[in-house]
């Protein structure tokens, strides 16, 4: 088992939650966002679908790049 799983089966925290936000808003890589908070993608992944918190890059649109 890998070490960032040290939060496995802990309930969040109000503080666990806005730092999932912010990581999320500054388009932060799930997997970053797991080991930052000691957590597993698919914690990640889920708690992010409860909370409603977009983890889609907001900035990354192949379609709306100028030429």
């Amino acid at each position: 088992m890998a070490k960032y799983n040290r939060n496995s089966g802990k309930s969040w925290t109000s503080q666990d939650i806005s730092k999932l936000r912010e990581l999320a808003k500054d388009n932060t890589p799930t997997r970053v966002i797991g080991l930052k908070l000691g957590r597993t993608e698919d914690a990640i992944y889920s708690k992010a679908s409860q909370e409603d918190i977009s983890l889609d890059p907001t900035n990354q649109s192949p379609y709306n790049r100028s030429k």
